[in-house]
């Protein structure tokens, strides 16, 4: 019996081991055209209630050094000038896109990312908060989280950010088995990352986060119990438990990763299983496809979304992306910045919004784009509440979704009398589930990382 189970689960794995999105998005950004431009992001900033509120994205894509896994815009730098130049560039589009922002619209979360925003000096950190505040109302309980490089963290940038408002750090570990680390190009001690930890805590930034990666070159149950090990002695309030996205192709320095030291699709899967399995033992809570959380933390309590920058609370009637590659999502849709970082300094510097490419949603796409997400979050969409929020137009995918409930003989999904609804047994293929909904993507090899 035992080894009929396993023969089962290593068919389903093979099943859903194709390339799919992560569905930060739907449509998601393959799905951006060029027809969305300055001019129309300009006017759909302009449409925004003076009584929303919305969340505010810094692309910061510089880090002191670049790892070879890393799938992220960012490039690596020590010299002073180009973040000086950049920095210059980013407090200027805070004025261009505050400037067509009309007044009273509230800020109640702010999120830095890269790249790594520790590449910023002290001084810089509180310059651009010092900015964001000038130009934008910032709610005084507004979340104010920043992603960390703790290989580079230094206690005057702790303070720093603790001085700007921040109350969350994220901190990147991936992994802290040293074979790992080296075929990733990371060397990252666990007394490096317990410092950097020491240091926001004793500046009063108490919610640490931990990244961590499965499907890295080398990883084993050991090495990921061992891991483990660390992470929980860290004490985080959240951990994100992200699979390897492998596309050398398309991500030049990945090519740098040796792939025949990388663990196939039913090695993933057992690791991703075993290390969700000790988060829960120690008491995380299991957030959608790939966060846990400690049960009184608010992405534990709920409800939650998603967007460009995973699991959330913020419930913002819109996302503003601001620096190089960022993507901001408005009422009407979805817009990115010039990805070249100097291209993105020309525009705002000739007084442009940087805007490149975007999309703009059709009323199929917000019906899609509510079911995916909750998909995606709670594992279930409720019919009342898609039929509640778009009528008779949602019809056609409740017959969908029955049809896919019919059409099940794996056990993943179920009709549980109030909607549609993904089983335990289904977790680990979320992201094939949600996208059966998805009426945009052409899964293409080398654009999204494998399904498990």
């Amino acid at each position: 019996m035992g080894r009929n189970i396993r023969a089962m689960m290593v068919d389903l794995i093979r099943k859903h081991a194709a390339p799919i999105p992560r569905y930060t998005s739907y449509p998601t950004a393959l799905s951006f055209n060029d027809q969305i431009d300055s001019e129309t992001y300009a006017s759909w900033l302009a449409q925004l209630s003076p009584k929303d509120t919305i969340s505010l994205y810094l692309h910061i894509p510089f880090c002191k050094s670049i790892c070879w896994y890393c799938g992220c815009h960012a490039k690596g730098t020590r010299r002073k000038e180009p973040v000086q130049r950049y920095l210059k560039a980013l407090e200027t589009e805070i004025s261009l896109v505050s400037a067509r922002i009309p007044k009273g619209v509230r800020v109640d979360h702010v999120h830095w990312g890269g790249g790594s925003p520790n590449s910023l000096e002290p001084d810089e950190i509180e310059r651009l908060a010092n900015t964001l505040n000038t130009h934008f109302e910032i709610s005084s309980d507004a979340t104010f989280a920043v992603e960390i490089d703790p290989r580079s963290l230094t206690e005057a940038q702790a303070r720093a950010f603790a001085k700007a408002g921040v109350n969350r750090a994220s901190l990147g570990v991936q992994d802290f088995d040293r074979d790992v680390q080296t075929a990733i190009g990371r060397i990252q001690s666990y007394e490096v990352t317990q410092t950097a930890a020491d240091h926001l805590r004793q500046s009063g930034i108490t919610s640490i986060n931990i990244d961590l990666v499965y499907g890295l070159p080398n990883q084993t149950r050991e090495s990921a119990e061992k891991t483990m090990d660390c992470v929980l002695a860290l004490n985080p309030e959240r951990i994100a438990l992200f699979g390897y996205a492998h596309l050398p192709a398309k991500i030049k320095r990945q090519r740098l990763v040796d792939e025949t030291n990388l663990p196939g699709s039913e090695q993933r899967f057992a690791l991703a299983n075993r290390m969700a399995s000790r988060l829960a033992t120690a008491g995380y809570v299991r957030i959608g496809l790939d966060h846990f959380a400690r049960p009184d933390d608010p992405l534990s309590v709920g409800p939650i979304r998603r967007n460009f920058q995973g699991y959330t609370t913020d419930a913002s009637s819109a996302l503003i992306g601001m620096g190089a590659t960022a993507i901001g999502q408005t009422p009407n849709g979805y817009v990115q910045n010039a990805i070249a970082v100097g291209d993105y300094e020309r525009s705002v510097f000739n007084g442009e919004l940087a805007t490149r490419k975007g999309y703009e949603l059709t009323n199929e796409d917000r019906i899609r784009a509510f079911v995916i997400e909750r998909l995606m979050c709670d594992l279930r969409f409720p019919s009342h509440a898609l039929i509640d929020r778009f009528g008779a137009d949602a019809m056609h995918l409740l017959e969908f979704a029955n049809d896919l409930v019919e059409a099940d003989k794996d056990g993943l999904v179920e009709a549980d009398g109030r909607g549609f609804c993904v089983t335990e047994k289904g977790r680990p293929f979320l992201r094939s589930i949600a996208a059966c909904f998805d009426q945009h993507t052409n899964i293409k090899k080398n654009s999204f990382s494998v399904g498990v």
